[in-house]
């Protein structure tokens, strides 16, 4: 079975909302969308292109190659199935592997019942062919191996990631009520950033949106800060296609790109935390730290872009403290950068209310399962006529 050249279904999974922005990136990587979805993107390719997509992708949660799909009403038929799959040329007998799954199946009271016959149909055929059992457990630094099971359709699938694409590998200190890479790069792209003119971030927290952002101008990837993904543990693993991939990386990006981008938050151990996650995006350089309110915040007369990461009022500040701090930020926006695009991404519709501006657009996220808005404001110079 020689998966690494032969082309499949594969789906490109990430958080719900950041489908479009998905999209956008694997079809500038050459690949056509057979499908989009809330949740990803299906396309056709074979695993040495999922290398690819997995080092280049920042929107993306997890790169999946279809194996078979079949009919499996109970996990005896699931068993069944599953057994009959060479899986002796895919994952070495002396290897590790993993199962993940998605399954909604009447028969099935837990997904981890559906994991274990999963984990059994490999290793029984493994063993029965090679006279050994590869081993099994929880960690996702190995082979892992995803049931998407949905009443009586049920797909395997190799997971060629992993880890999840959606962190890419430099918030080594979270920081408070941190957002998530794959969810800063998306408001960014929504934002529709040339990567050239300011991009300013008062309120900066670990450093996120500012540090995508660095990344975003000088085209560097994440696969440039991470030298483990499941794909290295499939039988026909060809390293030096992973390094040439990286090797592209590395050539496409472009140093030279230096814009200015402004990250600013109250307290000082953010910033720190910001600037440390900084270094080791290696784009700590490129970024004008300054500790203070957000309205002592550089904003260069070059028109560019601002964007506002406050808190919600879910689980941090008061609410009433907040309705002050919305309003500032709305006076802010009016007043100190006019001629920007102003965005303000939040879980609190109460709160927008107060910023005291009128969206010209309102773009839909979600922040883990809250429901968020990321708000455009265009900050004209004079009047709007």
């Amino acid at each position: 079975m020689e998966v690494f050249n032969t082309p499949a279904k594969i789906i490109i999974t990430c958080n719900r909302r950041l489908s479009p922005y998905l999209q956008e990136e694997v079809e500038e990587l050459g690949f056509k969308v057979v499908r989009p979805f809330n949740t990803g993107v299906e396309i056709k390719a074979s695993i040495n292109e999922c290398i690819k997509l997995n080092l280049n992708l920042r929107a993306a949660s997890q790169v999946l190659y279809q194996l078979r799909s079949f009919k499996a009403s109970d996990p005896k038929e699931l068993y069944d199935e599953l057994v009959k799959i060479a899986w002796e040329e895919i994952l070495p007998f002396d290897g590790y592997f993993t199962v993940t799954s998605h399954v909604h199946n009447e028969t099935v009271t837990t997904p981890l019942f559906a994991n274990v016959k999963v984990k059994d149909a490999i290793v029984d055929r493994i063993k029965d062919k090679k006279g050994m059992r590869p081993n099994s457990g929880p960690g996702l630094d190995k082979a892992v191996i995803h049931l998407h099971w949905m009443e009586e359709r049920a797909e395997i699938f190799i997971d060629t990631s992993g880890e999840t694409l959606a962190k890419h590998a430099y918030r080594k200190i979270p920081g408070k009520a941190p957002m998530l890479e794959a969810l800063a790069y998306s408001t960014i792209a929504a934002s529709k950033w040339d990567g050239k003119s300011p991009f300013i971030n008062p309120m900066c927290g670990s450093g996120t949106l500012a540090i995508e952002a660095a990344l975003i101008a000088q085209n560097r990837r994440p696969g440039l800060l991470r030298m483990n993904y499941a794909f290295m543990h499939l039988i026909g693993y060809n390293e030096e296609v992973f390094f040439q991939e990286r090797r592209i990386l590395k050539e496409q990006s472009d140093k030279a790109i230096m814009p200015v981008i402004v990250a600013s938050d109250i307290s000082a151990e953010a910033v720190e935390v910001s600037r440390q996650n900084a270094r080791t995006a290696g784009v700590e350089h490129l970024i004008q730290f300054e500790t203070g309110d957000f309205e002592k915040t550089t904003v260069p007369e070059e028109k560019g872009v601002i964007m506002f990461n406050p808190e919600y009022g879910e689980r941090l500040g008061t609410h009433f403290k907040l309705e002050a701090t919305y309003k500032r930020i709305g006076d802010f926006l009016k007043q100190s950068c006019k001629g920007y695009r102003g965005y303000i991404f939040t879980g609190n519709p109460d709160l927008a209310k107060k910023i005291g501006l009128k969206a010209s657009r309102r773009f839909e996220f979600f922040n883990g399962k809250l429901d968020c808005r990321l708000l455009q404001y265009e900050l004209y110079e004079g009047s709007k006529d």
